[in-house]
């Protein structure tokens, strides 16, 4: 849970009232690897972070090789199917962890109570809506004008933690070519 404060710190100053309030709502949740802990219909009732770890958001296919991943969280980061938390309706995605997952998480009920009795909930609920804005503009704004190498690089410049620590082939997917494309950009490049 230090982990989680020492990065809302980077955001606002946390005050140990605020702070107090805001911890006694979060649940641990502990993960193994390849676990899918939302399925498509449910509707995601938790914003986490990831104290260790990482996840993968995708849409399920019935032939597995077809699955399109379209996000990573990894550790020191914010997980979510965060348009069914907002909307409280059925997600139409998964979230799957990638290796050994902790969690800490906050209820979308736990959630609304921090904003509305802290100082600082606003603040961190507008900065990290505001993040996971900015990451998924960005990855769309790639895949519209972007070769898949240029999308490779960006991955490999903005996240290397990404290229380190998840299976190339949900690299692949994730900036739109198969597995077998993805080598052939690797070998270019090396």
């Amino acid at each position: 849970m230090k982990k989680l404060r020492s990065y809302l710190e980077t955001i606002v100053e946390v005050d140990d009232a605020d702070w107090n309030y805001f911890s006694s709502r979060l649940i641990k949740r502990e993960f193994s690897k390849k676990n899918i802990f939302l399925n498509v219909g449910d509707i995601e009732n938790y914003i986490s972070f990831i104290e260790k770890g990482g996840v993968r958001l995708f849409i399920p296919k019935a032939d597995e090789e077809k699955e399109i991943t379209f996000g990573f969280c990894l550790q020191g980061e914010f997980v979510s199917a965060y348009d069914s938390f907002l909307t409280q309706t059925p997600t139409l995605y998964q979230l799957e962890t990638l290796m050994d997952t902790t969690l800490w998480s906050i209820s979308y009920a736990d959630l609304q109570d921090v904003y509305r009795t802290t100082k600082i909930g606003n603040t961190i609920g507008r900065f990290t809506a505001e993040k996971l804005f900015l990451i998924k503009s960005k990855r769309e704004q790639s895949l519209l004008n972007d070769t898949a190498e240029q999308r490779y690089m960006n991955l490999f410049e903005e996240r290397p933690n990404i290229i380190k620590q998840i299976p190339l082939k949900y690299i692949a997917s994730y900036i739109g070519v198969t597995p077998q494309a993805l080598s052939r950009i690797r070998k270019r490049i090396s």
